[in-house]
């Protein structure tokens, strides 16, 4: 028997009719790389931007206006003192190498967490527990020490992931969780790959089937894949001044969101010559923030003048409280003894940072100080500045949220700040359950960085981020460092 032949013209109505399908596969553009694969354990931005609420979960989440919301806890119940939670958490739950998720896991990942010697990121979200129990299989009673008002918006976060005890050793680099999306590889320097997890309990919502995160810290290289359509999208797009070119691109929309990242220039307070609050304050009155947005950021951000986002519910204006002064500041650390001293800028390699840096190398010298620029790794900086303090100056963002809880972390951060009144304020803001009344006081906390120059506050980090039209689901602001990838598809 013949095979059955159709004319062309009949071939063609057929194939126009059939519905083309929507792409499941998506590129996305990262500048920043991680070292490591487990937020539980590292405190690279990264690790939450690709895996937060999308491979790991936790027992809250948050939506894009910050609001807490339920995740691996469908709900909650707190005591009337505002120290119990009980929650009861999502049956039904399996890990992506098919173990099982109940209270223990809760109980194991919190106690790993808050243990002596333990490597989690943020201490802060553990102080305040007292202890952790599982009265039920699928229930969790957590018992503070004293009110937390941020309590549920920190076990969003990625240092809070669940995680498995068969799994947890080899997190760092092949991470096991119950999210949407699964690991599926890591090539170094290059790109890392998820893949819909089809176990998920929502996995029917899921819009993407593999998402590829490619590395790109370089502007010129990141502006060339994106217009070679090597990419679908770069949140956090590295080149402002290259915006106007893909507004005008009608393959891509651009969006332009905030952060909750500050961006500092960092002074060591805890060695010479920043140990001297004066030495700070000469260091506000020579940088010009103005010059730095326009030639970093190409006039694309906010200025700061102290640790809080301007879009924040309890925002102080004190841009004014260091004029730019060169005059001022010469004479400042002339009486400091600077005069023509030489001071270390080491800069992280985002484009950001080494932009910012090179203007206020030529700022300082105004001043009479002489900056020698170290352009380094950032494997380098988070062990030598982050970890070890081995630094003068640095620039970096700080993209957490309620992040002036920093300034409370005593002078074993990389800070080198302390300050027993600084202590006290964080406390009353931290246990404050009153919305208004802890706002009053976190404007008192910007104000406190703000007199004391803890650092150099430069300017409030952009989301500037492009996407292939017709991409729908990204957030266009980032009130956490996560960005869940669930609902995000091509349209």
């Amino acid at each position: 028997m013949r095979p059955l032949s159709l004319p062309l013209t009949a071939l063609v109505l057929i194939s126009t009719a059939l519905p083309v399908a929507a792409q499941t596969s998506m590129r996305i553009g990262l500048q920043q790389e991680p070292t490591v694969l487990d937020p539980t354990s590292d405190a690279t931005a990264a690790i939450d931007v690709m895996l937060t609420q999308n491979v790991y979960e936790s027992l809250t989440t948050v939506d894009e206006s910050g609001a807490v919301m339920p995740q691996l806890a469908e709900s909650w119940t707190i005591s009337e003192d505002g120290l119990t939670y009980t929650f009861s958490l999502v049956q039904g739950v399996t890990f992506h190498d098919g173990s099982a998720f109940d209270a223990q896991d809760v109980v194991f990942s919190f106690d790993r967490a808050r243990a002596e010697g333990s490597v989690n990121p943020t201490s802060g979200i553990w102080a305040p527990i007292e202890s952790v129990s599982a009265p039920g299989p699928y229930t969790i009673e957590i018992t503070l020490s004293e009110p937390d008002a941020f309590f549920l918006f920190n076990l969003a976060q990625g240092d809070a992931s669940i995680v498995a005890p068969e799994t947890v050793d080899t997190n760092i680099t092949d991470p096991v969780g119950t999210g949407p999306f699964q690991f599926d590889s890591w090539t170094r320097g290059d790109r890392l790959t998820l893949t819909a997890f089809d176990g998920h309990r929502d996995a029917a919502d899921v819009g993407l089937e593999r998402v590829e995160f490619r590395f790109i810290s370089d502007p010129a290289a990141a502006t060339a894949a994106l217009l070679a359509e090597e990419l679908d999208a770069f949140p956090g797009f590295p080149a402002p001044e290259l915006i106007d070119q893909f507004e005008a691109d009608p393959r891509f929309d651009v969006v332009l969101g905030s952060t909750e990242g500050e961006v500092i220039l960092a002074l060591n307070n805890s060695k010479p010559p920043f140990d001297q609050l004066e030495v700070r304050r000469a260091v506000s009155h020579a940088i010009d923030r103005g010059e730095i947005i326009d030639g970093a950021m190409y006039g694309r951000a906010t200025p700061i003048g102290s640790f809080y986002p301007p879009h924040g519910p309890a925002y102080v204006d004190l841009t004014s409280a260091y004029p730019h002064d060169t005059a001022r500041a010469t004479e400042m650390f002339a009486q400091a003894g600077l005069a023509e001293a030489e001071i270390t800028l080491r800069l992280p390699p985002f484009p950001y940072a080494t932009r910012s840096g090179e203007i206020i190398q030529a700022q300082m010298a105004e001043a009479g100080i002489n900056v020698a620029i170290e352009n380094v790794e950032w494997g380098f900086w988070i062990d030598e500045v982050f970890r070890k303090k081995n630094y003068d100056m640095t620039i970096i963002a700080h993209t957490s949220p309620n992040d002036l809880a920093n300034f409370a972390r005593g002078p074993e951060y990389f800070y080198g700040f302390q300050s027993d009144a600084y202590d006290a304020l964080w406390q009353q803001i931290r246990t404050e359950a009153d919305p208004e009344v802890r706002n009053t006081l976190l404007q008192d906390a910007q104000r406190y960085v703000t007199e004391n120059a803890v650092h150099g506050f430069l300017f409030q980090l952009p989301r500037l981020s492009i996407n292939k039209a017709g991409i729908t689901g990204f957030w266009n602001s980032s009130p956490v460092l996560f960005q869940p990838l669930a609902g995000v598809r091509f349209e």
